[in-house]
């Protein structure tokens, strides 16, 4: 029974991903297709039916978009239901009616009704495609109802081509309806549509008619019919799987087959894809799509490198994992990454080349059967057959040759350079030694010009050396036989130097653009080591970026909930409208703007910059020209560049998040220890008023006169210092506030002194300090008031920390620069270590004796003397002691 059970069990990789997948489809809005096989079976009418049902359940309903086509019965319909009016884009002065998907977002109903899903926008919309306007509907939690049919299916566009004659060009990625809550098979017998067709309930009569002739004729829609009911029960077939399998139901689990498509720029590539795309999806497979870049892709028209491109995001779109592989051999690279990634069935294209060519080379497709060992091969008919092709697609087909005329005319001009040279040397050597000429002719063409040229020089040199060198000259007999071999010899090695030349060429120059490209990473990624902070990290981006694809950056980032610009390339100007779709494509994690299928008209294409933090940011990049688009090498290589940009700045962030994280605790612990030593600094003189006071009150007539005189001394001198804190915290809140306003005058620097000390007063009790101003010192313009304030401080601060036996000495006198006043002490000095430090807010050195202060006298006074003008310094002086040198101007320019 265990033995039985595990056979059974699913895989535990598998069950994750359906519950992930269960739990994000609960967040999403549900999509119900209405699927038919044709127009006029009735789509719109059973989902304007299901919608009334929906309302009369209590069900919030409005109809965001749908097409009458004038039938009354649709129209008779849409009564009773709330109507989002569409936004009218004139496009080449026509009115066109479109989804307002800002309406329907601003609104946001439980239910919107949405028709015509495979609908292109008009330009000028938000989405290229209406599936992806209601993908953001979805995105935001908005249940969808909405139409489609068959025909518009990307994996089968080829089979119904092929069916009608006639190939849509509205598709949507079958990825829509691989995601769908629920679908709904809309089907009417065939008599009857056209039966309707033929009154005009479906088409006007004169649409009708060439309706009938080409697209709706009996075998047509009968066909039509059986595929849209075998697409809708493989979607209910998954269902059915899903819920097997995320509730561990016993039934035949899938052996996990995996399917290889290679594609190539060549023209049945789309059809090779969506034949893969059927395929995985009747064996419910994984499948890949993968492209081998040779040295012989690196001379590809940009045109092609182009379609390489469409055919990979197509296939993305289809459901498969696509990417590019470099390689020298398109078989071996093949057989080895079908190896790597267990891949058991490899999907090729049919050759369709002639059986002559096939003689000299081997189809890859031959090869590849050869060499894929126990991986099954399976060649497909990959040629289109459509009788009926838009013009676009006509010209997607069009061949353009790999290699210009111009080259195969400079390989003609080296060959007719070879033959001249020979005849210049032929009377001095012999004729066979004439061959060397014509090989190095070969070997530049091949270097310079590619295998085409070259292979065309080798056989025109063996022409040429017959007619111009080989007896009889001027024709192409011969008349020894010898010359045969030689000829045979000549053209083997011409043809294999071209090759060979011609492929080191390719691989050195395949191998020189990677090289570019690594190199641009590898400097990307050195300069952003190399850069500290987000200012400088975004500003390396910009101009490595810019440098690397001549284009303007912007780099946008979100603060506060919004996105702004934070660096741009200097003149770069962002209109509303361009910042709009930057916002869009950070909301929503995709790529928007130019060259992309949302917001296609801005003039910037907009990558979001992802972590595994989620979006921090879009980088947003301008062409220098409207007609400029970033081409498959150039996509890719910026699909790097983001991933490195987004790494760098969130760590510049979590840097700067860290840095002030960091300042927020330092912050806190000088808030905290400036509230203990300010609490304590206006505790203890508050303690020892308190105490002279209740002393006084309590025993006041019993103590004797000098008790309570002294008492009162103490009170009074606590007061007074009580005064000085609360001083020096107003004070200090003036300078922080700004400018302070001088009230400056000719003040006489001895009577400011004087004014110093004696607001001192009391403190200095005992002290001698020693005064040495000049008497013929002119009077100096200064707020006497701030800046005795600053002397006072001073000397306050000689007085806390010098002994008091010892003198403090105040010296003025004029220099070049102005006023210089000292005041030095003879203490125990400042530590070096706190000289740079003790101007600073609320600083204080730190002693044994704990000596009292808020460590704000120093800064106030700092502050006042630069609002003069003037410059404060500290510093030791020899024997002891500290010097405190104030210089001021001696001329007042103006007020500071």
């Amino acid at each position: 029974m265990v033995g039985a059970f595990a056979e059974i069990r699913p895989d535990p990789d598998e069950l994750l991903a359906r519950v992930q997948s269960e739990a994000k489809q609960k967040k999403r809005g549900h999509l119900k297709i209405f699927f038919g096989y044709a127009a006029g079976v009735g789509k719109t009418y059973a989902m304007l039916e299901a919608a009334h049902q929906r309302k009369a359940e209590g069900v919030d309903v409005v109809v965001g978009y749908v097409e009458t086509h004038q039938r009354a019965e649709t129209e008779n319909m849409l009564r009773g239901l709330e109507i989002v009016p569409a936004k009218i884009i004139n496009y080449r002065n026509v009115k066109l009616h479109e989804l307002d998907i800002d309406q329907v977002l601003a609104r946001k109903p439980n239910l919107v009704l949405v028709d015509e899903l495979a609908h292109t926008n008009a330009p000028g919309s938000r989405h290229a495609k209406r599936y992806q306007d209601v993908e953001e509907l979805l995105e935001v939690g908005i249940n969808v109802y909405t139409t489609l049919n068959i025909q518009h299916l990307e994996s089968l566009n080829d089979v119904v081509a092929q069916i009608t004659g006639v190939k849509v060009q509205e598709t949507i990625p079958d990825r829509v309806i691989d995601e769908v809550t629920d679908i709904e098979l809309v089907d009417l017998p065939t008599d009857e549509l056209l039966h309707r067709l033929k009154e005009g309930k479906v088409y006007i009569p004169e649409q009708a008619e060439r309706a009938i002739e080409k697209f709706f004729r009996q075998g047509n829609l009968t066909a039509l019919r059986e595929l849209t009911m075998r697409r809708a029960a493989e979607r209910v077939d998954n269902q059915m799987l899903d819920y097997m399998g995320l509730r561990s139901i016993p039934g035949p689990w899938p052996a996990g087959e995996r399917l290889l498509v290679c594609v190539s720029p060549g023209i049945g590539s789309e059809r090779l894809i969506r034949t893969t795309r059927r395929l995985a999806d009747e064996m419910k497979a994984e499948w890949y799509a993968i492209f081998v870049e040779t040295p012989q892709h690196v001379r590809m028209p940009a045109s092609q490198r182009d379609k390489v491109d469409h055919m990979l995001r197509l296939a993305e779109e289809l459901g498969a994992r696509s990417l590019t592989i470099p390689g020298h051999s398109v078989v071996e690279t093949v057989t080895n990454y079908a190896r790597n990634q267990n891949i058991t069935k490899i999907i090729i294209g049919k050759s369709h080349r002639s059986k002559l060519i096939d003689l000299f080379r081997r189809p890859i497709g031959d090869q590849l059967i050869r060499r894929s060992g126990p991986i099954d091969v399976i060649s497909v008919n990959s040629k289109e057959k459509c009788t009926e092709k838009s013009p676009e697609s006509q010209a997607e087909h069009i061949w353009q040759p790999h290699h210009p005329l111009r080259r195969y005319a400079w390989g003609l001009a080296m060959m007719l350079v070879a033959t001249a040279i020979g005849y210049l040397i032929a009377p001095l050597i012999s004729p066979t030694n004439l061959i060397v000429i014509y090989l190095l002719a070969t070997v530049v063409a091949a270097l310079f010009l590619g295998r085409g040229p070259a292979i065309m020089t080798s056989i025109l040199s063996v022409l040429a050396f017959d007619y111009f060198f080989v007896p009889p000259q001027f024709t192409l007999a011969v008349s020894d036989t010898e010359y045969i071999l030689t000829f045979f010899g000549l053209l083997a090695v011409s043809l294999v130097i071209s090759y060979l030349t011609a492929q080191v060429r390719e691989q050195a120059d395949a191998a020189q653009r990677r090289e570019a490209q690594t190199a641009a990473l590898y400097d990307l990624g050195h300069d952003l080591t190399a850069a500290v902070g987000l200012e400088a990290v975004t500003k390396t981006v910009v101009d490595h970026i810019g440098q690397t694809y001549s284009r303007d950056v912007a780099i946008f980032l979100p603060q506060a909930g919004d996105l702004y610009l934070y660096k741009s390339t200097q003149g770069l100007e962002v209109t509303e409208n361009e910042l709009a779709v930057a916002v869009w494509a950070y909301e929503h994690r995709q790529q928007a703007g130019r060259g992309t299928d949302t917001l296609p008209d801005a003039s910037m294409l907009y990558q979001p910059l992802k972590t595994t933090q989620g979006v921090i940011g879009v980088l947003g990049i301008k062409p220098l020209n409207n007609s400029s688009y970033l081409n498959p090498d150039q996509r890719r290589i910026l699909e790097a560049f983001t991933n490195q940009v987004a790494l760098a700045i969130e760590g510049a962030q979590l840097v700067e998040q860290a840095h002030q994280a960091e300042l927020m605790e330092a912050t806190e612990k000088l808030q905290s220890a400036l509230l203990n030593s300010i609490s304590h600094d206006l505790r203890t003189p508050l303690v020892s008023i308190t105490g002279a006071l209740s002393s006084l009150e309590e025993v006041g007539p019993a103590l004797d006169e000098d008790v309570s005189r002294s008492l009162i001394e103490t009170a009074r001198e606590e007061a007074d210092r009580l005064n000085r804190l609360v001083g020096n915290l107003l004070d200090i809140t003036r300078l922080e506030a700004g400018p302070i306003q001088l009230r400056r005058e000719a003040c006489d620097i001895q009577e400011l002194v004087g004014s110093a000390l004696e607001q001192i007063g009391a403190r200095l009790k005992d002290r001698q300090v020693k005064v040495d101003i000049p008497e013929q010192l002119a009077p100096v313009p200064l707020d006497f008031v701030l800046f005795s304030r600053v002397l006072v401080n001073i000397i306050d601060n000689a007085l806390k920390y010098s002994p008091p036996d010892k003198p403090i000495e105040v010296h003025a006198h004029e220099t070049k620069q102005g006023l210089e006043i000292k005041i030095a002490d003879h203490g125990e000095g400042i530590p070096q270590e706190d000289l740079e430090r003790i101007f600073d807010k609320f600083y204080r050195v730190q002693r044994p004796d704990n000596v009292s202060g808020t460590g704000l006298g120093l800064s106030i006074s700092k502050g006042i003397v630069e609002a003069h003008g003037g410059s404060i310094m500290a510093e030791n002086r020899r024997g002891g002691g500290s010097v405190f040198t104030v210089c001021v101007p001696l001329e007042w320019k103006g007020k500071k």
